[in-house]
Parts: structure tokens; sequence; C-alpha cells
């Protein structure tokens, strides 16, 4: 089983979902072919009602420490409950494209969190969104 099956996997055995995708997007950035390091998930369940973005990011961040653990670099993470995402008209903002993996952090305009490689997005490993 590949690390975005286990993503899969983990995430549908812990939460009750709607909807659920996960997207490796390793590809796109400064990594080798068949990294498996970079990936975005979209995931709908009422078992986010309540929490606050931080609350939801820690919810899937343990749910995924294994990944973490075992070399996961990013994860941007996009959650919603079921009225947040029919009102978003069931889409998930892009990812933008990777700045190049030099170690800089680049400042954007744009909302997110940017990792030491330029990466942006809800949510990389060692920094959260708030």
């Amino acid at each position: 089983m590949n690390r975005l099956q286990r993503i899969e996997t983990a995430l549908a055995q812990s939460l009750e979902l709607q909807h659920l995708e996960v997207v490796d997007e390793s590809h796109g950035h400064n990594v080798p072919d068949g990294a498996e390091s970079h990936f975005k998930v979209v995931a709908v369940s009422e078992a986010f009602a309540g929490a606050r973005a931080v609350q939801r990011h820690r919810m899937v961040n343990e749910i995924l420490a294994p990944e973490f653990a075992g070399g996961m670099h990013a994860l941007a993470i996009h959650v919603y409950t079921a009225d947040e995402w029919h009102s978003r008209f069931q889409q998930a903002p892009m990812s933008p494209p990777c700045a190049g993996g030099d170690g800089a952090v680049e400042e954007d305009a744009t909302e997110g969190v940017a990792d030491a490689g330029g990466h942006e997005g809800e949510r990389v490993q060692g920094a959260e969104q708030v």
C-alpha cells in the first residue's frame, strides 16, 4: 500500500466522511521521483463541527502522525463540515506552485503558511495556520 492509500485508509477509518480527496503533490516539488512527500487532503465530516481551524488540523495531524514519522514532508489540509463544503461549491483551494526548495522562506500575499522550502498551504509540517 502506498502513502496516498495509507492516508485515505487512516482518515476513512478515523472520521465519518462525506467526502475525501487525497492528492500526491510531490511531483510539483523539488524532490526525487516517487518521493511521496507532499500531499493535499480535502475532507468533509461533521466531526469538524464546532472546531476551529487549528483544532481540525490537529485532528488530521494526529491521525496521520505515522506518515509524518515515516517521511511525509508537507500536508495541505482543507477540512470542512458538509454545510461549509456546499457553501464553497464543493471546491477546495488549489495549491500554489513550489518555490524551488532552496531553503528560503518566501512571503506571498496568499493566505497560508510557508515552510523553509517556500511551500504554502493551510498546513505544513511544523507550522499551523491560526
